[in-house]
């Protein structure tokens, strides 16, 4: 794979970690209805808990020895996509109804909330660690690439207004389904190669 198709492939990955409604895209869309700064601090919070996440992975990756054993950990990446899809399908997505806190906890707040959460850290002790055996540093650029793109401009199309894109949330729940079923197979498809 060329160095532009693992940045392409990477933006991919990237966009199928970021994207999906939960409780951290949530949280970026309370607090940007209410201020694009807010909105844009949770997500680069967000953001720096994948950045630490994506670094003891990759370290890991480095230092494992996994051979034939690497099927199992392509297998368990595409069970967590899987999971992930079928939520998307089965649970509407929900505002958090809490006021955001003072602008200079949010980031810090951010931070923790998502290097604490368990799918964000299986996440990438399954798909992180598939992709790294996959991938090199480009493929891990262009994931936080497109990270840092969602997370900067999700806030600002809902600090737009929502009201202005009554489809933008069911449109963002179909891409990221679609994403997640796609690396999934894709996921299966190298195990059995292997």
């Amino acid at each position: 794979m060329t160095v532009w198709g693992e940045l392409a492939f990477g933006a991919l990955l990237g966009l199928s970690l970021a994207v999906p409604p939960g409780p951290l895209n949530a949280l970026i869309a309370e607090r940007a209805t209410r201020s694009y700064l807010a909105g844009s601090l949770t997500g680069l919070g967000a953001m720096s808990a994948d950045l630490i996440l994506g670094a003891v992975v990759y370290s890991l990756h480095t230092i494992l020895d996994l051979g034939s054993d690497l099927r199992w950990v392509y297998l368990g990446g595409s069970l967590v996509l899987l999971l992930l899809a079928v939520q998307l399908l089965r649970r509407p997505s929900h505002a958090l109804a809490d006021s955001p806190p003072p602008s200079h906890h949010i980031y810090l707040q951010a931070l923790g909330a998502a290097i604490s959460n368990p799918f964000q850290i299986l996440w990438w002790l399954t798909a992180g660690l598939a992709f790294a055996y996959l991938g090199g540093l480009a493929l891990l650029s262009g994931l936080f690439l497109s990270v840092l793109a969602w997370s900067l401009g999700f806030p600002w199309l809902v600090s737009l207004g929502s009201s202005r894109w009554p489809r933008f949330a069911r449109g963002t729940r179909a891409a990221a389904v679609t994403l997640l079923f796609a690396f999934a197979a894709y996921f299966v498809y190298l195990a059995l190669r292997l």
